[in-house]
């Protein structure tokens, strides 16, 4: 049977301490660094949303534009045909 020493039994005690200490560490630093990853992607998410609402608008006014163009050779139209009829 192997007898203990007291200096041994502190070496043990101490290493069971300092492993707990690093154990708790290193998951608190872990569980930190999913909480920010976490964050970020949510920032994420949300400029990706905006990217795209963005690029809908840009769509929408695109065919606005088209349409304002439209109806602006539609008037152009009108009145040539209105200047001709009165010179006539």
């Amino acid at each position: 049977m192997i007898f203990l020493t007291d200096q041994i039994l502190i070496a043990l005690i101490s290493f069971a301490g300092t492993l707990a200490g690093s154990l708790a560490g290193i998951f608190t630093a872990s569980r930190l660094s999913n909480y920010r990853i976490e964050q970020l992607e949510k920032k994420v998410d949300k400029h990706n949303n905006l990217v795209e609402r963005v690029y809908l608008i840009e769509q929408h006014e695109a065919v606005n534009d088209n349409k304002i163009k439209t109806a602006e050779h539609r008037i152009a139209d009108l009145e040539n045909e209105q200047n001709k009829e009165r010179k006539i």
